[in-house]
Parts: structure tokens; sequence; C-alpha cells
């Protein structure tokens, strides 16, 4: 929960892999307890080790629904790549529809994966640490590397309201 707000607050994890050349993901959700630090939970919900090679956990968005906030983390490799996965749906990706109007009507799993893929596309190119996760990860990266790299949204939302 956010100190004061009286919002519950979930933190979700997806876990990346790669499985025969295909880009896999897992997704792992917990309450955020009061006095907990969401960096914390995530890494304890990842399963990472700060000493997992290649080892990567990032911050990816947030959304909010009715009844909570959720904080989306990125984590990979997974360190259970055998549980239930399900591929990347590289088109994967949702927008508001329209410039005033940034929140998608709704976000389902699959949106939120390709998101978090999408944004460590970018990071591999603009953060020294992705880069050097990537070296450590090269196969797993590779399948990441092949997503155009981006933020949130679509570079160019349809206007729908005018």
């Amino acid at each position: 929960m956010i100190p004061g707000s009286g919002i519950p607050t979930t933190v979700e994890v997806v876990l990346l892999s790669q499985w025969d050349g295909r880009l896999r993901y897992r997704m792992v959700r917990a309450g955020l307890r009061s006095g907990a630090f969401p960096d914390d939970v995530a890494l304890g919900l990842s399963g990472l080790k700060l000493c997992t090679p290649g080892g990567l956990l990032h911050s990816t968005s947030w959304r909010h629904t009715p009844d909570a906030l959720i904080l989306t983390y990125a984590a990979l490799p997974d360190p259970r790549p055998e549980l239930a996965a399900t591929d990347v749906a590289v088109d994967g990706m949702r927008s508001g529809i329209g410039p005033l109007v940034p929140s998608p009507p709704s976000i389902d799993e699959d949106a939120v994966a390709a998101h978090a893929c999408r944004h460590l596309a970018l990071l591999r190119t603009t953060d020294d640490l992705a880069a050097d996760a990537a070296r450590s990860q090269a196969q797993l990266w590779t399948l990441i590397a092949k997503l155009t790299p981006g933020t949130a949204g679509s570079p160019h939302p349809p206007n729908l309201l005018c």
C-alpha cells in the first residue's frame, strides 16, 4: 500500500527466458506490505540473487486499476524457465486513444510483457548495466533486441477524439 494513500499496491515481475529460440515470460505478483521497498519485493519475487550472472531487475512501468496500483518490473534470466511460460507477443502493444488520454482502456499480460521487453531493448543501448547484462546473457538478449526499442505506448497513437 502506498503510505497514507489507502490504495493497495501490487508488485508484479515479468520473468524473461528463452526456450527453443523463443522469448518467453511468466508473471509473479505480491502485495506491497507497509514499510516494504518495492525493489526488494520484486527481487524476492524474481528468485534472482545478487550474484546471478547477467541478472537484471528493472522497473518498467506502473498502472492503476480500479482496485490497486501495480508496479511492474522486468527480471532476467528467469531462474525457473521450465515453469509454464508464454511467448512474448511482439505486437502486444496497447496505447491510449489520444494525446490527452494516455492510458489504454485495458492492458493484458501480453501487453505488459511486450512493453517490458521493448523497454529493455532500449536500455540495452542506453544503459551500461543493461549492456553488461546483455553480454552475459547473449541468447536471451538477442531475442529482446529483435523488438523495437521503446517506452510505453506507440510512437504515434491515433487521435480518436477529434
